[in-house]
């Protein structure tokens, strides 16, 4: 990690949803989430968020070697977005307590706040959780 990595950091990301992000597409296995409405699913929501603050994070990691995972999510889903309206998410870092890194959220669609809460990452060495993962994967 690098000094600069310190609360206050913001970053801002837009993205125009389609289709393929909306509650039918989530588990398109699912009866239920495909007679379910044609909107922004709250599950692609919460990638995004974490795709923004991934984003704020880039410059101040030793990318790719370092790289941050969620732990904890916290977010109230405010309202519907329909397709083709372009999503904002605005994350700031808070809080850093050594690797664990703590976001505030936020995402509009132009036209209403659509989420709002916190979101907790925590900074990894990406050969060091691979090798872990593998061990866990060969011990199952």
């Amino acid at each position: 990690m690098n000094p600069s990595l310190e609360a206050g950091l913001t970053h801002r990301f837009s993205f125009q949803i389609d289709a393929a992000k909306c509650v039918p597409a989530l588990y398109p296995e699912a009866e239920e989430f495909l007679a379910m409405p044609e909107v922004f699913a709250t599950g692609y929501m919460v990638g995004f968020l974490e795709w923004t603050c991934i984003q704020a994070l880039m410059p101040h990691l030793d990318w790719p070697a370092e790289q941050s995972v969620g732990t904890h999510i916290e977010v109230s889903h405010l309202a519907a977005t329909p397709p083709g309206l372009t999503v904002t998410a605005t994350v700031k870092l808070i809080e850093v307590d050594g690797r664990r890194l703590v976001f505030e959220v936020e995402a509009d669609d132009g036209v209403d706040t659509i989420c709002r809460g916190r979101h907790e990452r925590f900074v990894i060495q990406r050969e060091k959780f691979d090798r872990k993962l593998a061990e866990k994967a060969q011990s199952a």
